[in-house]
C-alpha cells in the first residue's frame, strides 16, 4: 500500500504547488474544454523550465491516454459530478498515482495545493479524500477495468473491426522514438535497427542532447512514416515533389537520395519549421509557398510524394489528444480533399510517373477507399507493395499492434501508382 503523509498543513499546500502541475491543467483544459490540440497548447504555455514543460506535457498525455479508465476508477469515490475543473485536478492526481509511479504524499498534496491555487479552496478537502482513496486502491483498481475499451471512442472501435483491441491496447503505452539518419548510421547508444531501416530508441529519450543531432545525422521520423518516401525510390537526377511537406521528414529522405525535390507546403508558419530543418540536416530543396492542389510544376515530374492531410488517427499513440478533438463526421470534408489532391497530383506527373500516396490514418476512408476511387477515374495503375511482414494485399497498412516485441508502429496507409 503507498505510503502517505498526513495531508494537515493549510499553510504549506499552496507551497507545493508547482509549474509541472499548473501547465497540466492549462494543457488537459485546453484540449478537453478548448478543444485545442495538445502540441498547439503546449507551444502557448508560459515560459517553463524545458524540464517543467515536459514533464507537464507527460503528465497531460498520460491522463488523455487513458481518460476513461481513470474516470471509471474515480467514480466510486464521488457522489456527484464534480465542477469540470475539479475533475480534470482529479484526473491529473489519479494520473500521477495510477499510471507514472509518483509518491502518493506527492500527488495528494500537490492536487490539494493545486485546487486552491485554482480557487477552488472549496473542493479542496474533496480532491484529499478521493485521491487518498486511489492512492490506497493503486494501480490494482485499473486491473478489472476493460482499459482498451474505456479509453476508445465507439466509433473509432467500430470502425476497427477485428483489430479494434490490439490497436487500443498498443495506444495505452507510449511510444518509442524512431529515427531516420544519413550515412554513416549514427553510433547511438540503446538504438537498434528495424527491418525497414529506421533506429528506434526508448520513450522519453532527450534527441537533441545525443550526439550528431546538431551536425543534423539524423531526425525523429516514425518507422511507418518513413516508409512512403523509401516507396517512392526518388533517385539521382530525377524531379521530384513532395506535397505538404512540412515539418519535412520525408522531404529529407528524398533530399538525402540525390533527388531534386520541390518541396510544396501552403502554411507559411510551417515553412519555417521546414526550412529550419532541412539546415540542420544540410540538405536543401526548392522550398514553394503553394496550395497543392492549385500548383502546377514547370515540367512534368518524375515523381510525386503526396502525404495528404488526413485525420491522424495512425498516431494516436504519440498524440493522445486525438481521440478528443475527432468525430467520425470529421472524416468526409477530409476525404473530398485527398481526391482533390491525388487528381492534382496525377496532373503534375509524367507518363510512367511514380505517385506514392499516403495517410498517418487507420481509416478505411482515407486509404484504400480513396485508391479504389482514383483507379476508377485517373489514368493510373497500382504498382503493388510487397514489405515483408507489413504489406501482401499490394498496398501497405500499417497499425500500432503490429511489431508488439519491438514496440509497434505508428497507423499508415500507402498505395504506390504508376501515371498511364
Amino acid at each position: 500500500m503507498p505510503s502517505l503523509k498526513p495531508s494537515n498543513a493549510k499553510t504549506s499546500a499552496t507551497s507545493l504547488t508547482d509549474p509541472t502541475r499548473q501547465a497540466g491543467f492549462a494543457l488537459l483544459s485546453a484540449v478537453l474544454d478548448r478543444h485545442r490540440p495538445l502540441e498547439e497548447a503546449l507551444d502557448h504555455l508560459p515560459p517553463l523550465d524545458p524540464r517543467d514543460r515536459a514533464a507537464a506535457h507527460r503528465l497531460a498525455a498520460a491522463a488523455l491516454r487513458r481518460l476513461g479508465s481513470l474516470d471509471a476508477a474515480l467514480e466510486p469515490s464521488l457522489r456527484r459530478a464534480p465542477p469540470i475543473p475539479v475533475r480534470h485536478i482529479l484526473r491529473l492526481g489519479a494520473a500521477q498515482l495510477l499510471l507514472l509511479n509518483t509518491p502518493a504524499h506527492a500527488a495528494v498534496a500537490t492536487s490539494v495545493a493545486l485546487a486552491r491555487t485554482l480557487g477552488l479552496q472549496p473542493f479542496a478537502g474533496l480532491v484529499n479524500a478521493v485521491l487518498r482513496k486511489i492512492a490506497t486502491g493503486g494501480p490494482a483498481l485499473l486491473d478489472n477495468l476493460d482499459g482498451p475499451r474505456l479509453d476508445t471512442p465507439a466509433w473509432l472501435w467500430t470502425s476497427w473491426g477485428p483489430l479494434a483491441r490490439a490497436i487500443a491496447e498498443a495506444h495505452q503505452l507510449e511510444a518509442p522514438i524512431d529515427l531516420s539518419w544519413q550515412p554513416p548510421r549514427p553510433d547511438l547508444a540503446g538504438a537498434i535497427d528495424l527491418p525497414t531501416g529506421s533506429l528506434r530508441l526508448p520513450a522519453g529519450t532527450r534527441i537533441a542532447d545525443l550526439a550528431g543531432y546538431a551536425e543534423g545525422r539524423f531526425w525523429v521520423q516514425d518507422a511507418a512514416a518513413a516508409i512512403p518516401a523509401t516507396l517512392l525510390a526518388a533517385q539521382p537526377g530525377e524531379t521530384v515533389a513532395d506535397l505538404c511537406a512540412a515539418p519535412g521528414g520525408k522531404t529529407a529522405q528524398l533530399a538525402a537520395a540525390g533527388a531534386r525535390v520541390i518541396a510544396l507546403e501552403r502554411d507559411p508558419a510551417r515553412i519555417g519549421r521546414l526550412r529550419e530543418n532541412l539546415d540542420r540536416l544540410q540538405l536543401s530543396a526548392d522550398i514553394v509557398q503553394a496550395d497543392a492542389a492549385l500548383w502546377q510544376p514547370d515540367a512534368p515530374l518524375d515523381a510525386v510524394l503526396l502525404d495528404a492531410p488526413c485525420s491522424a488517427i495512425g498516431t494516436i499513440r504519440r498524440h493522445p489528444d486525438i481521440p478528443h478533438l475527432k468525430r467520425a463526421s470529421d472524416i468526409a470534408p477530409l476525404t473530398r480533399q485527398q481526391d482533390v489532391l491525388l487528381d492534382a497530383a496525377c496532373a503534375m506527373l509524367k507518363p510512367g510517373g511514380r505517385l506514392v500516396y499516403a495517410v498517418c490514418s487507420l481509416q478505411p476512408d482515407e486509404g484504400p477507399d480513396r485508391i479504389t476511387a482514383a483507379l476508377q477515374r485517373l489514368p493510373l495503375r497500382l504498382d503493388p507493395i510487397h514489405i515483408d511482414g507489413l504489406s501482401d494485399t499490394g498496398t501497405l497498412q500499417t497499425h500500432p499492434a503490429l511489431w508488439p516485441d519491438r514496440g509497434g508502429l505508428d497507423g499508415f496507409f500507402a498505395a504506390r501508382l504508376i501515371k498511364e
